[in-house]
């Protein structure tokens, strides 16, 4: 790594996102999944980046408040990264967007490389030879799963954490002083957009029922979901996604858009819409 060694007031904050991060799956929320823990582990970022700065630190919390979500080992190389570029944001750097973006576009690969590598290697291997031995009766099974399985995360997530702040340090200042840093914007720029995109196609579906029956000679039904996916595939889900933006931009809460959502599916239900 270009940088090995740290001053005090790194090494506090370091050590502060660490532990933060383990509350990971405390603060979670459906509506914005990792964003609560991911905000509270940049406060020590902000709070001494911007100690008299009010304002700005409320625009930060603001900022790391977006949906945020990844496996809980990257989430640490996510936050190292982060910090480093809100330092490089401070000397004028970085811009809020391309922070932002580099969040977006990054959460998603390491969510899917590190979910492979944790859930269907690390514990499927933990687990086999917990269970051998619990079968046993042998109480050590179950202390040797939580070292293996818990434990060796803890311990990936610190030297990530520390992979993502060197690696954010070096990487930036030579993208800066190369001259590519509005290759650097746009391209993560693309990448967000991409991840958003996918996201949306992914996650965000209208199980639309709606029959509408034909008269005429020979009668029939046509399927109104049928017709819309043939002219643009999950457009309904694209148009609810931009809805609910417009409607979080003028103010509604998300809780307020998850019980309009369920008032809303309740009735198509009972019409037999959705």
């Amino acid at each position: 790594m270009a940088k090995t060694t740290y001053t005090p007031e790194e090494q506090a904050i370091l050590r502060k996102i660490f532990f933060r991060s383990h509350r990971c799956f405390m603060m979670f929320s459906m509506a914005k999944m990792e964003a609560n823990c991911f905000t509270m582990c940049m406060q020590p970022v902000i709070e001494s980046l911007y100690p008299d700065d009010r304002e700005e630190q409320r625009r930060s919390y603001l900022r790391h408040q977006a949906f945020f979500n990844t496996h809980t080992s990257p989430f640490t190389f996510i936050a190292g990264l982060t910090y480093a570029m809100e330092k490089e944001r401070k000397a004028g750097k970085v811009d809020e967007a391309t922070i932002d973006n580099v969040k977006a576009a990054l959460m998603g690969p390491t969510a899917g490389m590190f979910d492979s590598f944790w859930f269907n290697a690390v514990r499927v291997i933990s687990a086999g030879i917990a269970i051998g031995l619990c079968s046993q009766g042998n109480f050590l099974g179950t202390i040797l799963f939580v070292l293996l399985y818990g434990v060796t995360q803890s311990v990936a997530k610190w030297y990530l954490l520390q992979a993502g702040y060197n690696l954010g340090t070096s990487f930036i200042d030579t993208v800066f002083n190369s001259g590519l840093v509005n290759v650097l914007t746009k391209c993560a720029s693309v990448v967000g957009l991409t991840m958003v995109g996918a996201m949306t196609a992914n996650m965000v579906s209208v199980p639309l029922n709606w029959v509408i029956n034909t008269t005429g000679k020979e009668g029939g039904e046509v399927v109104v979901s049928d017709i819309i996916n043939s002219i643009f595939p999950g457009l309904l889900g694209v148009v609810l996604l931009f809805v609910l933006v417009r409607l979080i931009k003028k103010g509604y809460r998300p809780t307020q858009l998850i019980a309009g959502i369920f008032a809303l599916a309740l009735v198509g239900a009972l019409l037999g819409i959705f």
